[in-house]
């Protein structure tokens, strides 16, 4: 400050840059407060522009990335959809095929159950004529059959009487005379030859060869229908 008539008064500091006349093309410095303007005003517009500039990238990834997954969603659903289409076509292409198979496995089973039914039939016959050849040639074979069932029995009966065909009757009274007194052999006109029945106080059994075929004919055919069923 300077002193002028015991008085002060300010002193004003020079510019610390002079202000030189503009050239052309030259612009004037900007103060504090529009340069801080721009400065914000150029803040904004970078991030106006990063984000659009975000959008459009979005917009473009985001599409890329719709696109390839709908594609790969239609591939799938096609091959799906392929697939059944196809089984159907399959499935309509094979009913005539499914038939022949239905009526050839039908005509297959009813040839294996007939040609079983044959075999049980001449296995029947053909043991039959064994039977009654063997009766012929040694009819005291039925008394095998008397003797089984009465040493099944838990005591001998007081009462015996065994029934038989007389033919057999006779010749088995020739060889074996004891027997027909033991067992009280009885010729019965109404029995076929190779039956025999033993009547006893209390019970009638059945030991004829009649009745023996028929019981190992009935098992045969139940093995016969066990082996077709597996």
């Amino acid at each position: 400050m300077n002193k002028l008539s015991g008085k002060y008064r300010l002193y004003h500091f020079p510019p610390l840059r002079k202000s030189w006349p503009l050239t052309e093309g030259q612009q004037a410095p900007l103060d504090a407060a529009e340069y801080q303007q721009q400065l914000m005003n150029g803040f904004q517009q970078g991030i106006s522009d990063g984000f659009q500039q975000g959008v459009e990238q979005g917009k473009s990834q985001g599409y890329e990335e719709g696109l390839e997954q709908g594609l790969q969603a239609g591939r799938e659903q096609g091959r799906e959809e392929g697939k059944r289409l196809a089984h159907q076509e399959f499935k309509r292409a094979a009913e005539p095929l499914d038939s022949l198979v239905q009526q050839l496995t039908g005509a297959m089973e009813e040839y294996e159950q007939r040609r079983r039914s044959e075999l049980l039939q001449l296995v029947e016959k053909v043991t039959r004529q064994v039977i009654r050849c063997e009766l012929a040639l040694q009819p005291t074979q039925l008394l095998t059959l008397v003797d089984e069932v009465l040493n099944s029995l838990p005591e001998m009966p007081k009462r015996l009487r065994v029934l038989m065909n007389p033919e057999e009757f006779a010749r088995i009274s020739e060889t074996e005379p004891e027997k027909v007194a033991e067992w009280g052999l009885t010729a019965e006109p109404e029995m076929a030859p190779g039956e025999c029945r033993v009547v006893t106080e209390s019970a009638e059994m059945d030991v004829g060869c009649d009745h023996r075929l028929g019981q190992c004919m009935s098992v045969l055919t139940e093995s016969l229908s066990g082996e077709q069923a597996d």
